[in-house]
């Protein structure tokens, strides 16, 4: 099947799908790492996208993380990857996080199956390190009442406050000591929130890492493992060496996750929303000691995870919401705040290209007719 694309030079040229590709669903999850997805949420075409509560297709979303979850993948919620402090709100993410853990109860433990996000967003006038720490408890418990496990977000609140290491180690530990079972502490890089820049009491990454390192250490019986997304591989091998026996590092690294991944990390990745049924067939590959197959199926996702993900980073949601769309995953190709626009038509059809490519579109017709839908909205190839 062709399509006719627009190409980075700005010419329009034919391109040729590969066939459809079958991902079979794995009977059991992987065994030899533990794998999130960060799963996307899907807006109700019919919302207000100015409206200050967000407007989500529910059934679309929850399909979104069955898909997931049919896969052999946990869920990673209401983070940065839902439009979490760009468009998708604490109430709404409380919500998100019930229906997601109810959903999960088909598929096993919600506390396994779902990690959810805990932060300090309502309340984004805090003025003190206590009132920060009284915001993430907040969260804290009301993520737990709904059986969901917990990944303790990065709070842009607390970046604004902080004045010194110490001052996360203070607001951590308080809230850490009030978790009833392990978390996953959230490590984001500025690339993916410019308003976390200097996170951990430096801008000097690795004396960052020993505030957490630290931080980690004092509370070693609150922590799962620590989520890294700073896009530097060498940084994240050597913060794995460094975690105390037991305390995973999960990779949120988009770029270099196959090598981090066959190298001993674990994975808590954006990208895997998109490649759910690569990730799987390679991380069983894994499971089986077969590195050959491993790589076979993973290094062809690379190209389309470098561009989803390509600078600015932040835009990558835009390319996730956009393969679900392409893959039939989602009725609308719209996101919360109109963040459908975040990215360029060229830069669509490449990401179209690269998911073939991967052989993620499971349904080559509906792909190229929903592609011929958006080249039609912008005027092109009429």
């Amino acid at each position: 099947m062709k399509i006719i694309l627009p190409a980075p030079d700005g010419t329009l040229q034919p391109y040729q799908l590969a066939p459809s590709r079958g991902w079979p669903r794995p009977e059991v999850p992987p065994q030899s790492r533990v794998a999130y997805a960060a799963a996307h949420v899907v807006a109700d075409p019919l919302g207000d996208p100015a409206s200050p509560v967000p407007a989500l297709d529910w059934d679309a979303t929850l399909r979104v993380r069955r898909h997931l979850w049919a896969y052999g993948l946990r869920v990673a919620e209401a983070m940065d990857t839902a439009q979490r402090n760009m468009g998708l709100d604490w109430e709404s993410s409380r919500e998100l996080a019930k229906r997601s853990a109810d959903a999960a109860k088909d598929f096993g433990d919600p506390a396994e199956l779902v990690a959810a996000g805990v932060g300090t967003d309502h309340v984004p006038d805090a003025r003190s390190l206590d009132e920060v720490v009284t915001a993430y408890t907040q969260q804290l418990h009301a993520i737990r009442a709904t059986e969901a496990g917990v990944v303790l977000m990065a709070s842009r609140e607390l970046a604004a406050i902080a004045r010194e290491p110490d001052d996360y180690l203070t607001v951590y530990g308080a809230v850490l000591s009030q978790a009833d079972r392990p978390v996953i502490v959230h490590w984001l890089g500025e690339m993916f929130d410019p308003q976390l820049a200097g996170y951990w009491g430096s801008r000097d990454i690795w004396h960052a890492a020993e505030t957490l390192l630290q931080l980690i250490r004092e509370n070693i019986t609150k922590v799962d493992g620590v989520k890294v997304s700073l896009l530097d591989a060498s940084h994240e091998v050597a913060l794995r060496a460094a975690l105390p026996t037991g305390v995973r590092l999960y990779t949120g690294d988009d770029f270099n996750y196959p090598s981090l991944i066959a190298s001993g990390s674990d994975a808590l990745l954006g990208v895997f929303d998109a490649i759910a049924p690569a990730a799987a067939a390679a991380l069983h590959a894994l499971d089986d000691g077969d590195k050959l197959r491993y790589e076979e199926v993973l290094t062809p996702t690379v190209p389309l995870a470098r561009k989803i993900f390509e600078e600015p980073t932040y835009n990558y949601k835009t390319g996730l919401a956009f393969v679900a769309w392409l893959a039939g995953h989602q009725d609308a190709f719209v996101m919360l705040r109109g963040a459908q626009s975040a990215r360029s038509l060229p830069h669509l059809a490449e990401v179209f290209r690269l998911a073939d490519y991967a052989g993620l579109l499971p349904d080559p017709d509906l792909a190229v007719r929903r592609m011929s839908i958006l080249l039609a909205h912008y005027g092109v190839g009429r």
